[in-house]
Protein backbone atom coordinates (compact mmCIF):
# COMPACT_ATOMS: atom_id res chain seq x y z
CA UNK A 1 0.00 0.00 0.00
CA UNK A 2 1.10 3.59 -0.67
CA UNK A 3 1.34 4.76 2.95
CA UNK A 4 1.60 8.43 2.01
CA UNK A 5 -1.45 8.19 -0.18
CA UNK A 6 -3.34 6.52 2.64
CA UNK A 7 -2.33 9.32 5.02
CA UNK A 8 -3.75 11.89 2.59
CA UNK A 9 -6.97 9.89 2.27
CA UNK A 10 -7.40 9.57 6.03
CA UNK A 11 -6.72 13.25 6.69
CA UNK A 12 -9.19 14.38 4.03
CA UNK A 13 -11.86 12.07 5.45
CA UNK A 14 -11.36 13.50 8.95
CA UNK A 15 -9.69 10.44 10.47
CA UNK A 16 -6.72 10.31 12.81
CA UNK A 17 -3.75 8.02 12.29
CA UNK A 18 -0.16 7.63 13.49
CA UNK A 19 3.01 6.92 11.54
CA UNK A 20 5.87 4.89 13.04
CA UNK A 21 9.29 5.15 11.36
CA UNK A 22 12.55 3.36 12.16
CA UNK A 23 14.89 6.34 12.47
CA UNK A 24 18.11 4.68 13.68
CA UNK A 25 19.58 1.16 13.51
CA UNK A 26 22.62 -0.45 15.10
CA UNK A 27 23.40 -4.04 14.25
CA UNK A 28 21.05 -6.62 12.85
CA UNK A 29 17.27 -6.10 12.98
CA UNK A 30 14.35 -7.84 11.24
CA UNK A 31 13.59 -4.72 9.17
CA UNK A 32 15.50 -1.70 7.87
CA UNK A 33 16.09 1.95 8.65
CA UNK A 34 13.25 4.20 7.34
CA UNK A 35 10.72 1.33 7.39
CA UNK A 36 7.25 2.60 8.23
CA UNK A 37 4.02 1.38 9.76
CA UNK A 38 0.78 3.34 9.65
CA UNK A 39 -1.77 2.73 12.40
CA UNK A 40 -5.33 3.86 11.75
CA UNK A 41 -7.86 4.95 14.36
CA UNK A 42 -9.68 1.63 14.10
CA UNK A 43 -6.46 -0.21 14.99
CA UNK A 44 -5.74 -1.57 11.52
CA UNK A 45 -2.24 -1.16 10.13
CA UNK A 46 -0.42 -0.68 6.83
CA UNK A 47 3.26 -1.44 6.45
CA UNK A 48 5.54 -2.97 9.09
CA UNK A 49 8.50 -2.20 11.33
CA UNK A 50 9.48 -5.83 11.78
CA UNK A 51 6.67 -7.64 13.55
CA UNK A 52 6.72 -9.39 16.89
CA UNK A 53 7.00 -7.66 20.25
CA UNK A 54 8.43 -4.51 18.67
CA UNK A 55 5.44 -4.03 16.42
CA UNK A 56 2.99 -4.73 19.24
CA UNK A 57 4.56 -2.07 21.42
CA UNK A 58 4.71 0.40 18.54
CA UNK A 59 1.02 -0.23 17.85
CA UNK A 60 0.17 0.62 21.46
CA UNK A 61 2.32 3.76 21.34
CA UNK A 62 0.64 4.81 18.10
CA UNK A 63 -2.81 4.52 19.67
CA UNK A 64 -1.63 6.66 22.59
CA UNK A 65 -0.13 9.23 20.21
CA UNK A 66 -3.45 9.55 18.39
CA UNK A 67 -5.22 10.06 21.72
CA UNK A 68 -2.81 12.63 23.17
CA UNK A 69 -1.60 14.28 19.98
CA UNK A 70 1.97 13.89 21.24
CA UNK A 71 4.79 12.01 19.43
CA UNK A 72 6.72 9.12 21.00
CA UNK A 73 10.36 8.03 20.67
CA UNK A 74 10.88 4.33 21.35
CA UNK A 75 14.14 2.37 21.77
CA UNK A 76 14.45 -1.40 21.40
CA UNK A 77 17.31 -3.79 22.13
CA UNK A 78 16.91 -7.06 20.26
CA UNK A 79 19.67 -8.90 22.13
CA UNK A 80 19.50 -12.21 23.93
CA UNK A 81 17.37 -10.63 26.68
CA UNK A 82 14.54 -9.93 24.28
CA UNK A 83 11.38 -12.04 24.54
CA UNK A 84 12.47 -15.31 22.93
CA UNK A 85 9.06 -16.43 21.77
CA UNK A 86 8.69 -13.39 19.55
CA UNK A 87 11.57 -14.48 17.35
CA UNK A 88 13.34 -11.11 17.39
CA UNK A 89 16.71 -12.08 18.88
CA UNK A 90 18.75 -10.34 16.22
CA UNK A 91 21.30 -8.65 18.43
CA UNK A 92 20.65 -5.15 17.13
CA UNK A 93 19.12 -1.95 18.44
CA UNK A 94 16.65 0.36 16.80
CA UNK A 95 14.90 3.64 17.49
CA UNK A 96 11.36 4.24 16.27
CA UNK A 97 9.67 7.62 16.07
CA UNK A 98 5.88 7.59 16.33
CA UNK A 99 4.07 10.73 15.20
CA UNK A 100 0.34 11.42 15.37
CA UNK A 101 -1.23 12.62 12.14
CA UNK A 102 -4.38 14.59 12.69
CA UNK A 103 -7.15 15.27 10.17
CA UNK A 104 -6.93 18.33 7.98
CA UNK A 105 -8.69 21.23 9.68
CA UNK A 106 -11.16 23.05 7.49
CA UNK A 107 -13.03 26.29 8.14
CA UNK A 108 -16.33 26.58 6.29
CA UNK A 109 -17.14 30.28 6.10
CA UNK A 110 -20.72 31.07 5.13
CA UNK A 111 -21.02 34.57 3.78
CA UNK A 112 -18.52 36.41 1.60
CA UNK A 113 -18.59 39.91 3.07
CA UNK A 114 -15.99 42.11 4.76
CA UNK A 115 -15.49 39.96 7.86
CA UNK A 116 -15.34 36.79 5.78
CA UNK A 117 -12.53 38.14 3.62
CA UNK A 118 -10.45 38.74 6.72
CA UNK A 119 -11.49 35.45 8.28
CA UNK A 120 -10.36 33.48 5.25
CA UNK A 121 -6.94 35.12 5.30
CA UNK A 122 -6.33 34.75 9.04
CA UNK A 123 -7.67 31.18 9.18
CA UNK A 124 -5.45 30.18 6.25
CA UNK A 125 -2.39 31.62 7.98
CA UNK A 126 -3.33 29.68 11.13
CA UNK A 127 -3.28 26.37 9.26
CA UNK A 128 -6.94 25.91 8.38
CA UNK A 129 -8.09 25.02 4.90
CA UNK A 130 -10.87 27.46 4.03
CA UNK A 131 -14.07 27.03 2.05
CA UNK A 132 -16.12 30.16 1.42
CA UNK A 133 -19.80 29.80 0.57
CA UNK A 134 -22.25 32.51 -0.50
CA UNK A 135 -25.36 32.67 -2.65
CA UNK A 136 -24.02 35.65 -4.61
CA UNK A 137 -21.52 35.05 -7.40
CA UNK A 138 -20.39 38.67 -7.25
CA UNK A 139 -19.13 38.12 -3.70
CA UNK A 140 -18.11 34.44 -3.73
CA UNK A 141 -15.31 34.84 -6.24
CA UNK A 142 -11.68 33.79 -6.49
CA UNK A 143 -10.70 37.45 -6.90
CA UNK A 144 -12.05 38.28 -3.44
CA UNK A 145 -10.70 35.09 -1.81
CA UNK A 146 -7.43 34.19 -3.56
CA UNK A 147 -6.10 32.29 -0.53
CA UNK A 148 -9.20 30.11 -0.02
CA UNK A 149 -9.00 26.43 -0.87
CA UNK A 150 -12.46 26.59 -2.40
CA UNK A 151 -15.02 29.29 -3.17
CA UNK A 152 -18.59 28.19 -3.83
CA UNK A 153 -21.47 30.31 -5.11
CA UNK A 154 -25.05 29.04 -5.12
CA UNK A 155 -28.17 28.51 -3.06
CA UNK A 156 -27.27 27.26 0.40
CA UNK A 157 -29.71 24.36 0.40
CA UNK A 158 -28.22 23.14 -2.88
CA UNK A 159 -24.68 23.39 -1.55
CA UNK A 160 -25.21 21.75 1.87
CA UNK A 161 -25.40 18.14 0.58
CA UNK A 162 -22.10 18.61 -1.27
CA UNK A 163 -20.18 19.56 1.88
CA UNK A 164 -18.73 16.60 3.78
CA UNK A 165 -18.17 17.89 7.30
CA UNK A 166 -16.46 15.89 10.03
CA UNK A 167 -15.04 16.39 13.53
CA UNK A 168 -12.20 18.50 12.08
CA UNK A 169 -14.62 20.97 10.49
CA UNK A 170 -15.15 24.51 11.79
CA UNK A 171 -18.25 26.41 10.70
CA UNK A 172 -18.43 30.20 10.82
CA UNK A 173 -21.74 31.85 9.92
CA UNK A 174 -21.47 35.45 8.71
CA UNK A 175 -24.04 35.74 5.94
CA UNK A 176 -25.64 38.99 4.83
CA UNK A 177 -28.72 38.70 7.04
CA UNK A 178 -30.46 36.96 9.92
CA UNK A 179 -32.64 34.85 7.65
CA UNK A 180 -29.65 33.32 5.89
CA UNK A 181 -27.82 32.89 9.19
CA UNK A 182 -30.77 30.85 10.42
CA UNK A 183 -30.80 28.71 7.28
CA UNK A 184 -27.14 27.83 7.73
CA UNK A 185 -27.35 27.32 11.50
CA UNK A 186 -30.33 24.99 11.14
CA UNK A 187 -28.17 22.79 8.88
CA UNK A 188 -24.90 23.21 10.81
CA UNK A 189 -26.17 21.98 14.18
CA UNK A 190 -26.99 18.64 12.57
CA UNK A 191 -23.43 18.22 11.30
CA UNK A 192 -20.50 16.61 13.19
CA UNK A 193 -18.48 19.86 13.09
CA UNK A 194 -16.17 20.50 16.03
CA UNK A 195 -16.93 24.22 16.15
CA UNK A 196 -19.91 26.31 15.04
CA UNK A 197 -19.90 30.09 15.35
CA UNK A 198 -22.39 32.78 14.35
CA UNK A 199 -22.09 36.53 14.30
CA UNK A 200 -24.63 38.75 16.03
CA UNK A 201 -25.74 40.25 19.31
CA UNK A 202 -26.93 38.02 22.12
CA UNK A 203 -30.49 39.15 21.46
CA UNK A 204 -30.24 38.13 17.82
CA UNK A 205 -28.67 34.77 18.74
CA UNK A 206 -31.41 33.97 21.23
CA UNK A 207 -34.04 34.94 18.68
CA UNK A 208 -32.56 32.64 16.03
CA UNK A 209 -32.33 29.78 18.50
CA UNK A 210 -35.92 30.33 19.57
CA UNK A 211 -37.16 30.09 16.00
CA UNK A 212 -35.21 26.90 15.34
CA UNK A 213 -36.42 25.33 18.58
CA UNK A 214 -40.00 25.85 17.39
CA UNK A 215 -39.22 23.17 14.82
CA UNK A 216 -38.61 20.67 17.58
CA UNK A 217 -34.84 21.03 17.79
CA UNK A 218 -33.69 20.50 21.43
CA UNK A 219 -31.56 23.10 23.18
CA UNK A 220 -28.79 20.52 23.53
CA UNK A 221 -28.27 20.80 19.78
CA UNK A 222 -26.75 24.24 20.32
CA UNK A 223 -24.02 23.12 22.74
CA UNK A 224 -21.27 23.59 20.12
CA UNK A 225 -22.54 27.03 19.14
CA UNK A 226 -20.24 29.95 19.89
CA UNK A 227 -22.39 33.00 19.51
CA UNK A 228 -21.68 35.84 19.48
CA UNK A 229 -18.54 34.46 17.91
CA UNK A 230 -14.92 35.01 18.89
CA UNK A 231 -12.96 35.67 22.05
CA UNK A 232 -13.70 38.92 23.87
CA UNK A 233 -10.70 41.06 22.91
CA UNK A 234 -12.68 44.23 22.24
CA UNK A 235 -12.61 43.65 18.47
CA UNK A 236 -14.44 46.20 16.30
CA UNK A 237 -13.01 46.18 12.77
CA UNK A 238 -13.44 43.19 10.42
CA UNK A 239 -9.73 42.46 10.78
CA UNK A 240 -9.92 42.44 14.58
CA UNK A 241 -13.05 40.30 14.55
CA UNK A 242 -11.29 37.80 12.29
CA UNK A 243 -8.42 37.58 14.78
CA UNK A 244 -10.81 37.03 17.68
CA UNK A 245 -12.73 34.28 15.87
CA UNK A 246 -9.64 32.43 14.66
CA UNK A 247 -8.20 32.72 18.17
CA UNK A 248 -11.31 30.96 19.46
CA UNK A 249 -10.94 28.30 16.76
CA UNK A 250 -7.33 27.75 17.80
CA UNK A 251 -8.38 27.47 21.44
CA UNK A 252 -10.92 24.79 20.53
CA UNK A 253 -8.27 23.04 18.43
CA UNK A 254 -5.50 23.09 21.03
CA UNK A 255 -7.40 22.97 24.31
CA UNK A 256 -10.77 21.31 23.75
CA UNK A 257 -11.27 20.86 27.48
CA UNK A 258 -9.18 23.76 28.75
CA UNK A 259 -9.88 26.86 30.80
CA UNK A 260 -9.88 29.09 27.71
CA UNK A 261 -13.68 28.91 27.80
CA UNK A 262 -13.68 31.44 30.64
CA UNK A 263 -12.71 34.04 28.05
CA UNK A 264 -15.00 32.70 25.36
CA UNK A 265 -17.92 34.55 23.83
CA UNK A 266 -20.01 31.38 23.86
CA UNK A 267 -23.55 32.17 24.86
CA UNK A 268 -23.56 29.08 27.07
CA UNK A 269 -20.44 30.06 28.98
CA UNK A 270 -20.60 33.74 29.73
CA UNK A 271 -24.02 35.29 29.01
CA UNK A 272 -23.11 38.56 30.70
CA UNK A 273 -20.10 39.53 28.60
CA UNK A 274 -19.74 42.75 26.65
CA UNK A 275 -21.47 42.73 23.29
CA UNK A 276 -20.41 46.04 21.77
CA UNK A 277 -17.69 44.48 19.65
CA UNK A 278 -19.86 41.80 18.09
CA UNK A 279 -22.65 44.29 17.49
CA UNK A 280 -20.19 46.51 15.65
CA UNK A 281 -18.92 43.49 13.75
CA UNK A 282 -22.39 42.55 12.69
CA UNK A 283 -23.01 46.07 11.45
CA UNK A 284 -19.82 45.89 9.43
CA UNK A 285 -20.86 42.58 7.92
CA UNK A 286 -24.37 43.69 7.02
CA UNK A 287 -23.08 46.88 5.36
CA UNK A 288 -21.36 44.95 2.57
Amino acid sequence: MDIYGEIVRLRRSGQKCALATIVQVNGSIPSYESAKMLVRADGSIAGTVGGGCVEAEVWTAAREAMETGQPRHLKFNLGQDAAYDNGLICGGQLDIFVEPILPQLCAYIFGAGHVSRCLSKVASMAGFATVVVDDREAFASRERFPEADEVIAGEYEEIFPKLKLNTSSYVVIVTRGHRDDMRVLRWAIEQPARYIAMIGSRRKVLGVMKEIRKEGVPESAFERLHAPMGLDIGAISPEEIAVSVVAEMIAVRRQPDGDWRNASKSIFVNPGRRLTAVAAGEAATRSQ
